[in-house]
């Protein structure tokens, strides 16, 4: 099957980057063809599979905005499975420049139909915000990922991104879903990790992953050194975490995907 999952939440410091890296890493390592797509203006996603963001190549902003064929940008990482349309500090311009254009909000989506055969699974990481950008995003895709952190506050602002997701479902992306409700930075030390977990399935039910990303050192240490944490750092929590959710992701695709999860 081919699917496209966007990560999204525009309150920043969830998890978001990380999340978009590392799952896309783990079903790359079941070798399923993955592409991440990083419309971030702040790049992360791309520094975080070692990719410069500094360089004059071509990046997303030259695909959404100039027209370039996508298959000439995206580029290859340390995965054999995993690729990468790379992001650039350029992007900032985009939200302004996407205003004037014919079908705004599906200019993402056109890029993607013309890549979607070739990959089995392709990841779009959003900006922190409900701009231009994510509602692009959230158009090309099939379902939407939301990160929630276990801390004070999670809840702030879920309800203007479930109504933007409501809006999309109703004019833009009517078969839109919800893929999934990740709880991160997760403490069990702390008895508000906890409460915040509960708060969030009470919203969510069957939402919400059952796999936790907890607080890692080594999960926050990785992308200075342009890893997934997999390739930094296999035996840490945080790879764990994170194999377990993507076992837990492809369970809830077809069945094909459910046999190679059970191989990882």
């Amino acid at each position: 099957m081919n699917k496209i999952i966007t990560i999204t939440n525009q309150k920043g410091g969830v998890g978001k980057t990380t999340t978009a890296i590392n799952l896309a890493a783990g079903v790359a390592v079941a070798e399923f063809t993955t592409l991440l797509i990083d419309i971030d203006p702040q790049a992360n996603s791309t520094s975080g599979l070692g990719v410069d963001v500094r360089a004059d190549g071509e990046n997303v902003y030259d695909v959404l905005i100039n027209g370039v064929d996508p298959h000439d940008v995206i580029v290859k990482t340390e995965m054999p499975f995993l690729s990468l349309l790379p992001s650039n500090i350029n992007l900032v311009g985009a939200e302004v420049e996407l205003v004037d254009m014919e079908n705004r909000e599906s200019i993402l989506k056109l890029i993607v139909d013309k890549v979607r055969n070739e990959y089995d699974f392709i990841f779009i990481d959003c900006p922190p915000s409900l701009g231009l950008l994510t509602l692009n995003g959230l158009v090309a895709a099939d379902s939407v990922i939301i990160p929630v952190q276990c801390e004070y506050y999670a809840l702030e602002g879920l309800g203007q991104l479930l109504n933007t997701i409501n809006i999309v479902q109703r004019g833009l992306n009517k078969t839109l879903e919800i893929e999934g409700v990740l709880m991160t930075m997760y403490d069990s030390r702390l008895r508000l990790s906890n409460q915040i977990v509960e708060e969030v399935k009470k919203h969510f039910g069957e939402k919400v992953f059952t796999t936790i990303i907890s607080r890692n050192v080594r999960l926050s240490e990785a992308p200075s050194y342009g890893k997934p944490i997999l390739l930094y750092e296999a035996i840490s929590s945080g790879a764990k975490n994170y194999m377990e959710l993507a076992k837990e992701f492809l369970r809830r695709q077809q069945p094909a995907e459910a046999k190679a999860a059970s191989n990882l």
